[in-house]
């Protein structure tokens, strides 16, 4: 799924990998994260953290009926409400994403991998 958007200036196409970069470096801001995880950890059983570089494996982008959909996976720090920081992680990168790429977008869902103690 690539965005595409027309201008009186001709076509814009933004790819997936960028707004999975995007979106990481929003969740990496926020309050709670340890930061992101892989999507395939579940499968694997193998959790570890994402450098910047590889943001685009904890982030999946579709695009549905609705709009487009971010799925996020992360890793929270232990002692905090976990609920609070997936609400954080949704508004912030929503926020980020609709501001940087004029593009409404239906759902930012959020799942926890893993608690980590820091």
């Amino acid at each position: 799924m690539a965005v595409n958007r027309e201008t009186k200036y001709g076509g814009i196409a933004i790819s997936n990998e960028v707004i999975a970069q995007v979106a990481g470096e929003a969740v990496s801001e926020c309050y709670g994260v340890v930061g992101l995880a892989s999507r395939n950890s579940l499968i694997d059983n193998v959790y570890e953290l994402l450098k910047k570089e590889e943001f685009t494996k904890g982030v999946k982008c579709t695009s549905s009926k609705k709009g487009y959909e971010v799925d996020i996976y992360v890793v929270v720090a232990y002692g905090v409400k976990i609920t609070e920081v997936a609400s954080e992680i949704q508004k912030r990168v929503k926020y980020v994403l609709e501001k940087n790429f004029s593009v409404d977008f239906a759902a930012i869902n959020v799942y926890i991998q893993d608690v980590k103690e820091v």
